[in-house]
């Protein structure tokens, strides 16, 4: 991905850096569906659950980066509810959904006091009581997991205990290191050379597991990567995507857009080979919030993170409604 603008680097750090700026207020769309919830540790976790057809299969959907809400809106850049259009667009296909806050976000709030304050085994933890509380309140002997973007790693981790699970589906995810991804998109532009050096020390520092001063981060990064997300984001980068596929032993389907700007095909493909048996579907024109966008290059892709008269991509609901209805 390229990082000429500042756009284009708010983009990077919401879709991959795992930056997780609590955020106050609620979902930008009004959730369709039930209103229900799972334990979390200080309160309760909050979710929709769409279900059209009580004996069809269920899909838990994990969600991307920073304050990323159930319906897929994110204040740093996505609107539209491209979540809750896939949910609906599932629906229709007889496939149930339930997505869900984040822990400390949104409708989530009371379940941490700060919602920065969170590691991937978190997530993954919470995942788990999602999906107890999905089959407690459906009758349903397992779900399914789909992570979008982080919520791709999330979802490996949560699989690694495979109870209640029926089998993955891994959107538009990380097939190696968070830290690796993102030097190799910070390279991508040499309109990027004038921060170059501070973020790539940036990342080392990271991965040994040392906190960076923002102050001496060059503009505007330190803005980006504030001390309160470190601490995430040294756990993140401890895991290795394909390495956790490759422990897996549940259906698996790999789905990714050919004009991503944030994860590329080879992510998707070092995934499918990992894990045993997956399933992999590169989807045309589609971009990293699950829509088409209407021509080629980064502009294009861009576009789609706004335009809520976009749905989600036919290609993508038809991939997830075939897989899981199998």
């Amino acid at each position: 991905m390229a990082l000429g603008s500042q756009a284009m680097i708010r983009a990077l750090i919401a879709g991959l850096a795992g930056l997780l700026l609590a955020a106050q207020g609620h979902a930008q769309t009004a959730p369709a569906g039930v209103e229900i919830a799972a334990p979390g540790p200080l309160g309760p976790l909050a979710g929709t659950l769409l279900d059209p057809d009580p004996k069809g299969p269920l899909v838990l959907l994990i969600p991307g980066s920073g304050p990323t809400d159930r319906d897929g809106n994110n204040p740093l850049g996505v609107a539209g509810g491209p979540y809750r259009q896939l949910a609906e667009a599932l629906a229709a296909r007889g496939v149930a959904t339930l997505r869900i806050d984040k822990r400390g976000m949104f409708g989530s709030g009371a379940a941490i006091a700060n919602a920065n304050q969170v590691t991937m085994a978190d997530y993954a933890a919470d995942a788990h009581a999602w999906v107890e509380a999905a089959r407690k309140r459906t009758g349903r002997a397992c779900v399914w997991i789909a992570g979008h973007s982080e919520g791709g790693l999330v979802t490996l981790i949560a699989a690694q205990n495979p109870q209640g699970i029926c089998g993955i589906v891994l959107i538009a995810a990380a097939g190696r290191p968070v830290g690796t991804i993102m030097r190799e998109q910070f390279r991508a532009n040499p309109a990027n050379a004038p921060i170059l050096a501070s973020a790539l020390g940036m990342i080392d520092a990271l991965e040994a597991g040392r906190h960076v001063d923002p102050a001496t981060l060059t503009p505007p990064l330190g803005q980006y990567f504030p001390e309160s997300v470190q601490d995430f984001m040294i756990d993140q980068m401890r895991y290795d995507p394909a390495a956790l596929a490759a422990k897996l032993h549940l259906p698996v389907l790999v789905v990714q857009g050919d004009a991503d700007i944030q994860i590329g095909v080879g992510d998707a493909k070092a995934l499918a080979a990992a894990a045993p048996g997956a399933k992999l579907a590169i989807i045309p024109g589609m971009t990293h919030v699950l829509r088409i966008a209407s021509g080629p290059g980064p502009a294009a892709s861009v576009a789609t993170y706004r335009n809520a008269a976009l749905p989600a991509a036919p290609v993508l609901v038809d991939a997830i409604a075939g897989f899981v209805k199998r």
